[in-house]
């Protein structure tokens, strides 16, 4: 049993590993990381046997609160308050012209009921924020673009949840009334945004006047009440999705203690989430078994990229201001992703007949999305003149946050028997490119100048090019700014 446990860890280990690396493949072939993490998932099925949909549906659930959480705290209501209306707009009326067309030809190639048809429409019905800022992360495109497929993701998972959760309750009990549907979707919306909104002011509340022994808490408690937010919202049959959402929005858009700290906590977590979601989704589908079903896996996602998903586009962007060449753009970045592999796993569990083709089918439709139009997203943008020059300057701190700089921040605590204890700083000889940033001295913040004095029990924060990490090592080793071995921990 040790043994197990052991290959699982090194497994796991791995998997994290190849799962990190694998984003630079992504970003350098403008491809969603999501369908490396999912490859893996499905090369591992060679070696490990593993069927369990229902702990795959918890994971993935579990991930979506997680990214949909980031996402919400990411997003600016300053940016997405002039969007709103044809966001919401994309969210409900998209969604549904999406499922209907889709369901649609999936009644004719797949040859199923009308009902289940429409369930396969609803299912890839969504789209996925992640997998388009993966790939347009870099570009400059027009804000109200990005923040329209910013809102437009975020809100249209509740309304294909809502959807597939429907249609399978019409399945299993056909005499199903629309109109208690439609109440339905009214009080799993309205519900869900009332609840995101008020566990959201009272997360506020509580973070800014809790006083933690530790700030590494307050990443853990953010995410804590982002749980809660979903357990609370679906225990009064409301859209959990939307609350979670709405509560990350409200988070993100208010005066918050340890802001920087949370959103790094979770974009970390969110892709390690990411990881561990497409790589269970993986291990759930057999490459043989995708193989069978290529042509109608193919046709369903042509339609779905080429005819529904344009049409629910444009139609319901009708009375917006948006150009055709912006809906144009809107219309091929509409990639799918997390939620409808999540939501192919509600069949299977549901024990319908066609549950494992429809998981089959799914998968294939989002493997090609991600492929096809994750990598040609950014060239079309290009080519239809929707991508400026970026003018924006990045702070300092986000740029070393980011690694795109080749300097680096070190933290060095220093003790009484290092040289450099009792000296001014002046007195080091530091070259010009290596600076002190900062001092933390009984828990206040110092502003280093020629004449500070270091002294014992002091944190220095110092930025340096990361090729003079020896020198500036050395400088607190000997007191001296010249080259030497030296080591002194960096945290």
């Amino acid at each position: 049993m040790t043994h197990l446990a052991d290959n699982i860890i090194l497994l796991l280990a791995a998997l994290m590993l190849v799962g990190v690396l694998s984003t630079k493949l992504s970003t350098r072939f403008g491809m969603p990381a999501l369908v490396l993490f999912i490859a893996a998932g499905m090369l591992l099925s060679r070696f490990v046997f593993f069927n369990n949909a229902s702990l795959t549906q918890v994971a993935g659930i579990f991930a979506l609160i997680v990214i949909l959480f980031e996402g919400g705290m990411q997003t600016s209501m300053k940016d997405i308050r002039p969007i709103i209306a044809p966001a919401l707009s994309l969210a409900t009326i998209g969604v549904l012209l999406t499922t209907a067309i889709v369901g649609i030809f999936a009644r004719l190639v797949l040859d199923v009921p009308w009902a289940e048809s429409l369930l396969f429409g609803a299912i890839v019905g969504s789209t996925d924020a992640a997998a388009v800022f993966s790939v347009l992360g870099g570009k400059n495109i027009d804000k109200r673009l990005t923040s329209t497929l910013e809102a437009e993701s975020g809100s249209n998972d509740p309304m294909a949840v809502f959807l597939t959760v429907s249609l399978i309750e019409w399945i299993q009990h056909p005499n199903t009334a629309v109109w208690s549907l439609v109440l339905s979707f009214i009080w799993e919306m309205g519900i869900g945004l009332f609840m995101g909104i008020a566990v959201g002011k009272l997360a506020v509340y509580l973070i800014n006047r809790i006083n933690l022994d530790s700030t590494g808490l307050y990443p853990v408690m953010a995410i804590g009440f982002a749980v809660l937010t979903y357990g609370l919202a679906v225990t009064v049959h409301s859209s959990g999705l939307l609350a979670v959402y709405v509560m990350g929005l409200t988070l993100g858009n208010s005066e918050l203690m340890y802001h920087r700290t949370i959103m790094n906590f979770n974009h970390g977590f969110a892709w390690m989430m990411q990881i561990a979601m497409f790589t269970l989704l993986g291990l759930l589908v057999f490459p043989d078994e995708l193989a069978e079903i290529a042509w109608e896996g193919l046709l369903l996602s042509v339609i779905l990229m080429l005819v529904a998903r344009p049409v629910g586009v444009f139609l319901s962007l009708l009375f917006s201001r948006f150009s055709l060449r912006e809906k144009t753009l809107i219309s091929w970045a509409g990639l799918r992703g997390a939620v409808p592999i999540v939501l192919a796993t509600y069949p299977l569990l549901a024990g319908l007949p066609h549950g494992q083709l429809f998981f089959n089918v799914v998968f294939f439709v989002v493997l090609t999305s991600a492929v096809i139009q994750g990598t040609t997203i950014s060239p079309l943008a290009s080519r239809l003149k929707l991508v400026g020059k970026d003018d924006a300057q990045p702070s300092l701190m986000e740029l070393v946050a980011l690694g795109k700089t080749d300097s680096e921040f070190n933290h060095i605590a220093i003790d009484k028997h290092m040289p450099i204890a009792g000296m001014q700083i002046a007195q080091m000889g530091l070259p010009d490119d290596i600076l002190f940033t900062a001092i933390i001295r009984n828990k206040n913040i110092v502003t280093p100048h020629g004449s500070t004095v270091i002294e014992p029990g002091d944190t220095v924060y110092v930025l340096s090019p990361k090729s003079k990490r020896d020198e500036m090592r050395s400088i607190f080793r000997s007191g001296k700014g010249k080259a030497a071995e030296s080591n002194i921990p960096m945290v």
